[in-house]
Formats: C-alpha cells, structure tokens, sequence
C-alpha cells in the first residue's frame, strides 16, 4: 500500500508585521514533512517586512507582494495560487504546534477531505494562553460552528478541491463561511485529538467585535435558519458570561 504522502499549500498572509513574520516562516521551513508548497501573500508593507520574507525566497514558492482589499481578499490570493492537494492559513505570527505538526496530521488517517486539531493561544511574548475558549469538537461537520467557531483556521486543513474563495463582503468573520462551504462537501473528516497550530492573539476594538458579532450572526443564520440561530446565540452569550465570570475570579 502507497504512503499517503500528499502536498500541502500553506499560505502566509501579512501586512506591516515584521515582528513576527520570521517565527512563522521559520516554523512552515522546520516542518519535517516534506511535501509542502509555501505561498506568502504580503499586503506591500513599509516596515522591513518584505526584506525578511525575501531572506527566505530561495525556500518559498511564490511570493505575492500588492496592495489588496482586506485580508480575505489577500487570502483569495494565496488560494488562488495553491497547487497543493490540501490548504492550510498560518498567518503572520501564527505557527505550527511542534516541527512534526504536519507529518503527525496526515499520518492520523489517509486521504480525508478535512483534518482539524486544538489551538493553543499564545500572547506577544510567545507565552501560553492556553487552549482556545471555544474546544475543538471530538467530530465535526458543517453543523458544528452553530454555538461558534470551535476550530481556528490554523488548525484545520481542507482538501483544496473542496474550497471556494472567500466571500469579501464579510470583513472579519469569512473564515466561518469559508469552512462551513467546505465542510458542507466533505465526507470524510478527521480529528486529529492533539495541539497543531499556536495563534497569536491580537485585540480588537468593541467596534471591530461588534461587526464580527454582527457578520457570524448573518453566517449562521443563512446555514441554521434564524430561530435556531437567535437561540444558539443565546447559549453563546451565557457561555461568553460564565466563562469571563470564572477567569476574573481566578484572577482577582
């Protein structure tokens, strides 16, 4: 029986972050799987950003570098570009788990449509947060994001056949609908049961979380239908409330 050895398309997507742009690269270059295709789409950034990146031309596939309409338009451009039998979004600051992350993710199981895992948080000092407050499911389909977005887009890795572009007239929740839309095709999705990817955070203005709020609510509602939407986010909201109840306890 062949080796299931297939290529993975990782696609790096930033803008004006030199501070972390090399700890990303870094980490898709020490993978020990060796079968991947690297696209870094840079937004024309001004701060010795491309100067890294160019550092590393050599090791990268292909290198976008122009003015683009948002993030999810940048990401158009990377899926755009992948050639790999599976994609994966490691974007700036963002990294795989351990140097072994991708080999470990396709030996869990051959050829299925999508694999996923946990996130690990981590703040600027590279220092852990723990696991994401929203818990990968044990299984997973398209249904699965109703009470949110259980897996990050570093930690899921989607048969490139199956995806579509993203959809631009979400600014920043088009990640949802991007999965959902794959995962509506998929047969067979595996998890993985271990950490795969460690996500920055970063902050975001009430404004910026209100229009998150606001652009999920449309997602899950044209997937879920609008009662069962207008209840799963009541449970959200109770989730959200216990949850920073409990950690301002343990910190206080």
């Amino acid at each position: 029986m062949r080796a299931f050895k297939p290529t993975l398309s990782v696609v790096t997507i930033v803008y004006n972050n030199v501070r972390d742009i090399e700890r990303t690269l870094l980490s898709v270059f020490n993978q020990t799987y060796p079968h991947i295709e690297y696209i870094v789409v840079d937004g024309l950034s001004t701060d010795g950003t491309l100067a890294i990146i160019q550092q590393y031309k050599n090791r990268i596939a292909k290198i976008i570098s122009e003015k683009d309409k948002g993030i999810y338009d940048a990401m158009n451009k990377g899926l755009g570009t992948a050639t790999g039998d599976y994609v994966i979004f490691m974007n700036s600051g963002d990294e795989f788990y351990s140097v072994d992350t991708v080999e470990t993710v396709f030996a869990a199981a051959p050829d299925a449509d999508i694999y996923y895992g946990e996130t690990e948080m981590v703040n600027d000092d590279r220092q852990s947060l723990g696991q994401r407050r929203h818990k990968a499911p044990q299984q997973f389909n398209w249904r699965g994001f109703k009470y949110g977005m259980s897996i990050s887009h570093q930690a899921i890795y989607i048969r490139r056949s199956l995806t579509e572009p993203y959809d631009n007239k979400y600014q920043l929740s088009a990640d949802i609908d991007w999965i959902i839309r794959a995962a509506k095709k998929a047969k067979k999705i595996v998890n993985v049961n271990q950490y795969v990817a460690k996500y920055l955070v970063g902050g975001m203005s009430k404004t910026k979380h209100r229009q998150s709020l606001q652009e999920r609510f449309d997602i899950m509602k044209r997937y879920y239908g609008l009662v069962p939407t207008l209840f799963y986010h009541t449970v959200i909201a109770f989730n959200l409330g216990r949850y920073w109840l409990k950690h301002r306890r343990t910190n206080d």
